[in-house]
């Protein structure tokens, strides 16, 4: 299969674009500048020179707190260059994948939320990718939507990078590193997501789909099992969402249930303990560390 993979660069690009080579597919990665998914002709030039069986966008805006700020650009790479991407999807007979959030909850829930649970953004971020999904649902019959969290990888920015290097900075000043315990979620690996698109991309069965790692922790949790499974000699302890205030407010509640998979029989993502032990050895075995 032909596959176009746009935001190639990025941390889930980047790892789609390598496991969609291990399972033998034709892939075409391209990331900014060579495409602008805000141009539409940009978007249409792409396509019609690669004229792929399947459109995979994993570019977005996904800098939270900096969506507060830069509100016209969220919606721009968000929501408006949805339009672009479905339009051509749709006019090519391409499937369009795309990633989409937990953020389009409020995360006032007690229990995981299921694909057809009443979405209700409170941030920029959240706000503008569920109208990129409206928007794509709305244009492009053949979509797959795939709503993923606390993501993290070898590439980009993420959670786990911050940890080691903040822990390792709290334990040369021999000072606890406080993480907030009241938010609660299910750490993500890249490779596990894309293993799992990949697994459904060709069953034909569109809509929107929950997809993350098994189970739930807080990220106090999440932040005790990166610094002891990296040998960092830190004192982690937990704090309330109050001191750390942000610009965008985090959901204190964002666990998501992968509900349809299960419903299809094609749910293989492991639990999140069992991915990141998966990650870590992938690391060691590439001989790179994430700095």
């Amino acid at each position: 299969m032909k596959l176009l993979v746009i935001g190639s660069g990025g941390q889930l690009g980047c790892d789609f674009v390598k496991e969609a080579e291990l399972k033998g597919h034709l892939v075409f990665p391209v990331d900014f500048p060579d495409i602008d998914i805000a141009d539409k002709a940009s978007v249409e030039r792409c396509v019609n020179d690669t004229k792929p069986d399947v459109i995979v966008n994993c570019a977005a805006f996904t800098a939270v707190d900096l969506c507060e700020e830069k509100q016209e650009s969220a919606f721009s790479i968000n929501a408006d260059a949805c339009f672009n991407l479905a339009s051509c999807a749709r006019d090519t007979g391409a499937p369009l994948i795309h990633f989409s959030t937990d953020y389009v909850f409020d995360g006032r829930a007690s229990v995981p939320y299921i694909e057809k649970d009443d979405t209700n953004p409170q941030t920029v971020y959240g706000k503008s990718k569920l109208r990129g999904e409206e928007l794509i649902a709305k244009i492009c019959p053949k979509h797959l939507i795939f709503r993923i969290a606390w993501l993290y990888g070898v590439h980009g920015n993420n959670f786990v990078k911050s940890i080691r290097r903040f822990a390792q900075a709290a334990a040369d000043n021999k000072k606890p590193l406080k993480v907030v315990s009241d938010q609660f979620g299910t750490p993500t690996w890249t490779v596990s997501v894309c293993r799992q698109v990949l697994e459904v991309i060709d069953k034909n069965e569109y809509g929107v789909y929950h997809c993350t790692n098994e189970g739930q922790c807080s990220w106090f949790d999440f932040a005790k099992e990166i610094v002891s499974a990296c040998g960092i000699d830190a004192d982690v302890v937990p704090c309330t969402t109050e001191e750390f205030p942000r610009p965008a407010p985090r959901p204190r509640f964002s666990v998501l249930e992968n509900a349809k998979l299960k419903a299809m029989g094609v749910n293989i993502m492991p639990d999140w303990r069992e991915a990141f032990k998966e990650f870590l050895l992938t690391e060691n075995n590439q001989g790179k560390q994430i700095k």
